[in-house]
């Protein structure tokens, strides 16, 4: 399969784990898709709640529609998070981290 795509967001739980394979590291969707050809993925570490979920993507999406990178709008969305009441423990926001082409 061949992606042409700048970037690829897997925000349901668990989406960055894969299976550890020794010699060639973890396998999984994001890398499935880095491979395909996206130039970066944003994916989560573990399971995450579905209304801060919410919250982050829309605040991830406002940003990049602003015209910031991935990684920036990213980090805008997480420090968002951090300064809304109900939603600023890490384990709400954290779990996302973004694969591939940082900048």
């Amino acid at each position: 399969m061949r992606l042409s795509a700048d970037l690829v967001v897997l925000s349901s739980c668990e989406s960055a784990l894969g299976k550890n394979l020794e010699a060639e590291g973890i396998i999984g969707l994001p890398r499935g898709f880095l491979y395909a050809g996206a130039k970066s993925v944003i994916a989560s570490l573990w399971k995450v709640n579905d209304q801060a979920t919410a919250k982050l993507m829309a605040g991830l999406y406002a940003r990049i529609q602003r015209g910031e990178s991935p990684s920036s709008a990213l980090r805008g969305a997480q420090l968002e998070m951090v300064h809304d009441e109900q939603w600023s423990k890490p384990y709400y926001w954290a779990a996302f981290a973004l694969q591939g082409d940082y900048r």
